[in-house]
């Protein structure tokens, strides 16, 4: 299993059970100590209220008319009921209902955001390991170059899919003042190119006849080292960087990747026979 994939399913888990914890730790504070929920009548949400009968002492005012009234007769009371509003804090009047759905809506949300989160890192994270993008193990030198020289002598480019490169010999005399004199673009006489047409991105296969590479979406053409020749191609084919590790194996850096401008003049001549395409 990868990296990624162990970071997806941890955060994954840290979140489920922190949703979890969550919900009971609301449960909890959903009910009062003695198991009685808070009265429904409220002032505002944010803030439990209570209703709190008072009975209120009215006495009826004196008529002035009426004769005076001995001490010794009783008044008539009358008891009116009223309602009072009572403001209690969240601490005294635990969690309601409606707060319980609201923070556990909230951690439902916010797991869902941190999964969705993880995937999307886990999909973008580059690999670290083989595969473009990263160092791919080309193969011994010795093998890559017996299958670059052909039955007849002729040589051709050996296509390495995994790192989506030709891999081409050079020799000293033509490396030597040329565009690729550059450190890491050869390595014990052998050359990497990306094989994607610069034009716009098409794939530009080999063409025995003509000993070049050549794109048939719009007719760019480069010679055995990937300079341009014909086309609407801006730029020679670009280069990867290679290295020979100690036991002899060619390891081409596909998250290196140099240009190098058309050339003012051709390493090595082209084409040498019939094009496998027209312009």
């Amino acid at each position: 299993m990868d990296p990624s994939s162990l970071i997806l399913i941890s955060v994954a888990a840290v979140a489920i059970m922190a949703t979890a914890g969550a919900f009971t730790v609301a449960f909890r504070r959903s009910t009062r100590p003695d198991g009685i929920e808070e009265p429904e009548p409220r002032l505002d949400d944010s803030k439990p209220t209570f209703v709190s009968p008072v009975a209120v002492e009215i006495s009826p005012e004196p008529d002035p008319i009426a004769p005076p009234v001995e001490k010794s007769e009783s008044i008539r009371m009358t008891l009116v009921e009223i309602q009072r509003i009572v403001e209690v804090s969240p601490e005294e009047g635990g969690v309601t209902r409606r707060l319980f759905f609201n923070r556990a809506l909230s951690g439902f949300f916010g797991s869902f955001l941190a999964v969705m989160g993880v995937s999307s890192l886990a999909f973008l994270w580059p690999r670290l390991t083989g595969g473009f993008g990263a160092k791919v193990d080309a193969g011994p030198v010795g093998d890559i170059r017996a299958q670059l020289t052909q039955s007849d002598g002729s040589i051709a480019p050996l296509a390495v899919s995994e790192a989506r490169a030709y891999v081409v010999p050079i020799s000293s005399e033509q490396l030597g003042g040329s565009q690729f004199e550059q450190p890491g673009l050869v390595a014990d006489g052998l050359m990497a190119m990306w094989w994607r047409c610069v034009h716009l991105g098409c794939r530009a296969p080999w063409c025995s006849p003509s000993a070049g590479f050549e794109c048939p979406c719009h007719g760019s053409k480069y010679n055995l080292f990937g300079e341009y020749q014909a086309g609407p191609a801006p730029r020679n084919l670009d280069r990867f960087a290679v290295e020979i590790t100690a036991d002899g194996r060619l390891i081409i850096d596909t998250g290196t990747i140099v240009q190098t401008p058309r050339a003012p003049r051709d390493s090595v001549p082209y084409p040498q026979g019939p094009s496998c395409i027209a312009l």
